[in-house]
């Protein structure tokens, strides 16, 4: 099968949290830190939200000490990068078999509107069934947890995988204002839960061509991952 030599990135679209005030969105380095392993390893990359148009981002992703992590400081400051990010195609505009492989972004906003979407559960489906390698970091996994099979089986039953887990919930303060434990769910879907036993320190689990990452810290990891993957 020839490769298109190109990436879909998933970002939400959702801005702030169902129960509480907070602002929410991308969480920009798991953009970024991707993006920039991508693009060195000669992959171009398309990004879609839920909704299309403008992708909120998390406010704490701004901060300075987060911003200074492997550039993403020189890319909130390209006005040509960050215009990605007010002009994206839905998911309702891609398709898997003009990219090589999915990497689904984290950040809080894709608890509220990854597992909602059927149209990206029928992405990721679209991907694994053409075996090209699917992605998420962080919260990205939430994309993962209605996404079936052509047989109906949830695609991460009987499979490694790992995300943002419940005590880096609590260590961010964020466990009462989530609406669900994505640890949970995804141990709820028959697969196969890890986590690192340092809290927000990058943890990546391959599983074949479904590769996940705990936390931002793994974002570029998970990029690393893919690229040796695709070649």
């Amino acid at each position: 099968m020839a490769g298109t030599g190109r990436i879909l990135v998933i970002v939400t679209s959702a801005g702030e949290y169902e129960k509480v005030g907070f602002r929410t969105g991308l969480w920009l380095g798991e953009l970024t830190h991707f993006y920039a392993v991508a693009e060195q390893a000669g992959f171009g990359v398309t990004i879609a939200s839920i909704e299309g148009g403008h992708v909120p981002i998390d406010p704490e992703s701004l901060a300075h000490d987060v911003l200074a992590e492997w550039g993403t400081d020189r890319r909130y400051a390209d006005r040509d990068f960050m215009r990605l990010l007010d002009e994206t195609r839905s998911v309702a505009e891609v398709e898997a078999a003009d990219h090589d492989a999915i990497y689904l972004t984290g950040g809080h906003g894709v608890m509220f509107d990854f597992p909602d979407s059927q149209r990206l559960a029928d992405l990721v489906r679209d991907f694994h069934e053409s075996g090209k390698v699917v992605s998420a970091v962080c919260h990205g996994p939430c994309g993962l947890l209605n996404a079936r099979l052509s047989s109906g089986e949830h695609l991460i039953r009987d499979r490694n995988v790992t995300g943002f887990s419940w005590r880096e919930e609590e260590l961010a303060r964020r466990d009462k204002a989530v609406p669900y434990s994505l640890e949970d769910g995804l141990r709820e879907r028959g697969a196969r839960y890890r986590a690192t036993d340092q809290p927000f320190a990058s943890h990546v689990v391959e599983d074949d061509r479904l590769i996940t990452g705990q936390n931002p810290a793994s974002a570029r990891a998970v990029a690393e991952a893919v690229v040796r993957k695709l070649r």
